[in-house]
């Protein structure tokens, strides 16, 4: 539930806000008053900072260890017979993809990544990068190919896709779950089989190999699912 607070506003550079609040007032020398709504989900106010309580922690929570944006992959909150409680955690570094598992001490106060996204479509290819337009401001964004790891198999133009920001550098970006392909190549011995319970390989538009089920023909599109990269369906 939104709460109000007011924070007497000094020389200090940064101001940090607990997890839970949406809205606060600035009082300034002048008497003059400020007052700001921040979500929760997306802090892009420059200085301040979000923390929320490690019993808090939960799958896809973004937090700030060592300096760097990480992503909650697993967590196990701990209550052990003797010592204090703690949560086990396994975390992604968005910026070089590793993941390490990390506990913390139930209670403490955690730092929010300002991690946010910006709907952005792709548009073209220009050489090693990949180009993303703002459809509202027409803005480029451009990604290098090293950067975008192996998500680029299922990426076709047209697509929309969501960029993942954080401290305004551009650090992973989403796949809608689910895209339509086309079919461009499969083996020739198998093609326009009809058994039931075979597979084959299928070749898609993008250049990604799919496994698809034996009745699939060049030319089809197909549901694949961009987190698993396997067949779904016909579209």
């Amino acid at each position: 539930m939104a709460g109000r607070a007011a924070f007497s506003v000094s020389s200090s550079p940064s101001l940090c806000i607990p997890y839970s609040t949406t809205s606060l007032s600035l009082s300034f020398s002048n008497r003059s008053v400020l007052s700001v709504r921040i979500s929760t989900r997306a802090n892009r106010f420059p200085g301040i900072c979000c923390s929320l309580s490690a019993n808090d922690i939960k799958a896809g929570t973004n937090i700030e260890v060592d300096g760097a944006p990480w992503r909650v992959l697993e967590f196990l909150h701990v209550k052990p017979g003797k010592g204090a409680a703690f949560v086990r955690t396994k975390i992604r570094n968005y910026v070089n993809g590793s993941t390490v598992e990390r506990t913390f001490r139930a209670g403490i106060s955690v730092e929010e990544a300002n991690v946010f996204k910006e709907t952005k479509q792709f548009t073209y290819k220009d050489g090693s990068q990949f180009v993303f337009m703002d459809l509202s401001t027409y803005e480029e964004t451009r990604l290098n190919e090293s950067d975008m790891g192996d998500k680029t198999r299922w990426l076709k133009e047209g697509m929309e896709c969501s960029l993942l920001y954080w401290k305004d550098k551009v650090i992973d970006f989403d796949l809608p779950n689910t895209v339509t392909l086309k079919v461009v190549d499969v083996d020739p011995g198998l093609r326009g089989d009809t058994a039931q319970g075979g597979s084959k390989p299928a070749t898609v538009e993008t250049g990604a190999v799919v496994t698809v089920p034996l009745f699939v023909n060049i030319g089809e599109e197909i549901l694949v699912d961009t987190r698993t990269g396997m067949y779904m369906n016909r579209a």
